[in-house]
């Protein structure tokens, strides 16, 4: 990580000296270099801003960000390392039956539940109930059918059957929950870092 954060500052500092030596050596005046310093560094701003948000720009820009570190999902050695979202949140990207999926990671959750829209894209067999689960949720009870996942990627973590709660009720929002996390042999918050390390880490191409 030392090694990835000095190589990155290395990489930023000779992009800011390049430019400003060029300037210098046609005597530009100070302001006029400052201005452009100042320029550059939003365009830099900006430039990180849409690196970071990919996913609603060019997915081929996530191989940049990964490059410079920007990634909000890494596998680092046996550990997937996931950031904290700017709603204070964790996003997990995985992959449910073939389908790619953003989803909230919440140790609150009992069970990992899935939008009715992801279920469908998925292929997922609902089974439903006359007595449907009801689960409590932050805007109260709603019910929710039951259904399997026979294969869930993370990273380099795989689940493999994984049991979860289907209803319309969850909107576009699908959840991980303990029944997931429970599998993992660790996971952990280290600052804004969600850290989950798997008992035998998978290998995907």
């Amino acid at each position: 990580m030392t090694e990835g954060l000095g190589a990155n500052a290395l990489l930023y500092l000779l992009l800011l000296i390049l430019p400003v030596s060029a300037l210098i050596g046609r005597r530009v005046p100070l302001v006029r270099v400052l201005s452009m310093l100042l320029g550059w560094g939003v365009l830099f701003g900006i430039g990180v801003f849409v690196l970071g948000q990919r996913e609603r720009f060019d997915p081929y820009l996530a191989r940049i960000a990964s490059a410079l570190k920007l990634d909000d999902q890494t596998v680092s050695g046996k550990e997937v390392r996931i950031r904290m979202a700017p709603d204070g949140h964790f996003w997990a990207r995985v992959n449910l039956d073939g389908v790619p999926r953003r989803m909230l990671v919440d140790s609150g959750a009992t069970v990992t539940a899935v939008s009715s829209t992801t279920a469908d894209a998925a292929g997922l067999r609902v089974h439903k109930s006359m007595f449907p689960m009801i689960i409590q949720t932050a805007n109260g009870s709603i019910s929710a059918d039951v259904s399997e996942v026979k294969n869930l990627t993370l990273g380099d973590i795989a689940a493999h059957d994984l049991p979860v709660v289907v209803s319309p009720a969850f909107g576009e929002t699908d959840v991980l929950g303990m029944n997931f996390l429970s599998r993992l042999k660790s996971w952990r918050v280290e600052g804004r870092t969600l850290i989950l390390t798997p008992h035998h880490p998978q290998e995907f191409t």
